[in-house]
């Protein structure tokens, strides 16, 4: 594998020396006193890891790491010296990723926060190893592309009219937990992968009919379409950033997100209030809106805040109820609910933070919960 590293130093605000001879060096085009560092000249596909240290002899420790989509912001929080290594490499898993997804790099993150108080999201430290996520969440035109294939090939839903209101490029909604695990499947044997979900032990009967009271066992080992574990989901979410309420900082507006702005309860909401205009659906409800109508997160990710929830793999534990750090799969069978993330079109900024964590019973469908796939490698 050919690798080549750049790297930079700076100070709290000013350029303290650039210690790598080659013909483009990345560009630290601003760095303001609230932490954010915007970074250019940077590879798209290959992996940044942002350090910090006391001193520039001092030793240096990892802030957070990040695939590099373009030219993009990134958002420090010590205020002392940096230095960004940006890592190119021709490893497959980082130029090939699979049409309409990203990948998300495998590393150590603070999964929750202590900024609003929730005693559910308690910051862990978390390691998840590296995945492919579905650049938007799925469109209707993309779910029933799926569906006519896996309803002519033996699959049955529960909730056969899912996304009824729902024009081509918005997102699918109303599908309960079980459908969407099925759709998974079925998106899986359409590309000539192979199915994650089963309905036994020994991975012999995928998982094609059936909903509430059925049990689902899941193969990490095979190549096909799957949900997010919630650890996934809230790494791909935070974009590469640590410590924030959103993907993108603290504060959000409807011109980055499509949720129900309501600035006298939450400080941090900037509205307008309402529902947001863009959400409207030929006029009616449910107000979504296009996937991919708002700017991208680091890592290249569109709507995970706002617009619709999307339905993740783990029973829902409080607080998480991860038995390991390592690729953590959430609470045990005890739960009755399966976890969903990232805000809707009809909720306030609160439930669009990164952190914030919902569950719901996995037979109930919603007209603001739907679903994005995720790969392995």
């Amino acid at each position: 594998m050919k690798t080549k590293i750049q790297s930079l130093f700076i100070g709290l605000a000013l350029v303290a020396g650039v210690y790598r001879a080659a013909a483009q060096l990345p560009v630290i085009t601003s760095f303001s006193q609230n932490g954010v560092l915007v970074c250019s000249n940077l590879n798209p596909g290959s992996t940044c890891t942002v350090q910090w240290a006391s001193s520039l002899a001092g030793s240096w420790s990892n802030l957070y790491t990040l695939t590099v989509a373009s030219n993009r912001s990134i958002v420090a929080s010590v205020p002392m010296f940096y230095r960004v290594l940006e890592v190119s490499s021709t490893n497959a898993a980082t130029t090939n990723a699979p049409a309409g997804m990203a990948l998300i790099p495998a590393g150590t993150f603070t999964m929750g926060d202590s900024l609003d108080g929730e005693s559910d999201a308690l910051p862990t430290n978390i390691y998840v190893s590296a995945f492919y996520m579905d650049v938007n969440l799925v469109s209707y035109g993309q779910w029933t592309n799926v569906y006519a294939y896996a309803t002519s090939h033996g699959y049955n839903f529960v909730y056969a009219f899912s996304g009824k209101n729902s024009a081509t490029n918005q997102p699918v909604q109303t599908v309960d937990w079980f459908d969407c695990v099925k759709w998974c499947n079925a998106r899986s044997q359409q590309a000539g992968l192979t199915p994650v979900y089963y309905t036994d032990a020994g991975f012999t009967q995928v998982f094609t009919n059936g909903d509430n009271g059925t049990t689902i066992y899941q193969n990490l080992t095979t190549n096909g379409y799957r949900l997010p574990t919630e650890a996934e989901w809230e790494e791909a979410a935070r974009g590469g950033l640590a410590g924030n309420r959103f993907p993108w900082g603290n504060s959000i507006s409807e011109s980055q997100a499509n949720y129900y702005g309501a600035t006298a309860l939450w400080s941090y909401d900037l509205g307008p209030n309402g529902f947001n205009a863009i959400g409207s659906v030929g006029g009616t409800s449910p107000a979504t809106s296009p996937v991919g109508s708002f700017a991208p997160n680091g890592y290249g990710l569109y709507d995970m805040a706002g617009n619709v929830s999307a339905w993740c793999w783990d029973w829902y534990g409080t607080p998480y109820g991860q038995p390991t750090t390592n690729n953590p799969t959430g609470a045990g069978p005890g739960s009755a609910f399966r976890v969903f993330r990232g805000g809707s079109w009809n909720g306030s900024a609160y439930y669009a933070r990164c952190a914030f964590r919902e569950g719901a019973y996995p037979y109930d469908a919603s007209n603001y919960v739907g679903l994005r796939c995720v790969r392995g490698l």
